[in-house]
C-alpha cells in the first residue's frame, strides 16, 4: 500500500499541484473541517460509489487518523484503483480547512 504524509500533501497543494483527495470520514466529521476541494465518500458507501472514480487517475485517501483511509486504500487498490493513504489523517493535517 502506498502512503504519503499529510505534510507532503500540504506541500504539493501549496505548489499548485492538482490532487484528487477522497475523504472517507462520516458527514458530521467532514462538516467540522475538511481539506478544500476534497471528494467526500464515507467509508461505508465506498463500494457503492466507486463507479464515480476513474481508474486512470491517482487518488489520495483521507480520514481522521489514517486507519479508515488505510482500509479504503486497500479496498480500492484491490479493485484496480491508483490510491495512496494519507498517513496520520486530519489529525496530522496543518493546512487550510473549510
Amino acid at each position: 500500500m502506498k502512503e504519503i504524509l499529510a505534510k507532503e500533501v500540504q506541500e504539493a497543494l501549496a505548489q499548485g499541484q492538482t490532487l484528487k483527495l477522497i475523504d472517507v470520514r462520516e458527514v458530521e466529521e467532514v462538516q467540522e473541517g475538511h481539506i478544500p476541494g476534497v471528494i467526500h465518500m464515507p467509508l461505508g458507501l465506498l463500494e457503492f460509489r466507486m463507479h464515480e472514480l476513474n481508474k486512470n487517475e491517482p487518488y489520495i485517501i483521507v480520514c481522521r487518523s489514517g486507519a479508515r483511509s488505510g482500509r479504503a486504500t486497500q479496498f480500492l487498490e484491490s479493485q484496480g484503483f491508483d490510491v495512496t493513504n494519507m498517513v496520520g489523517g486530519m489529525l496530522a493535517w496543518e493546512g487550510e480547512v473549510q
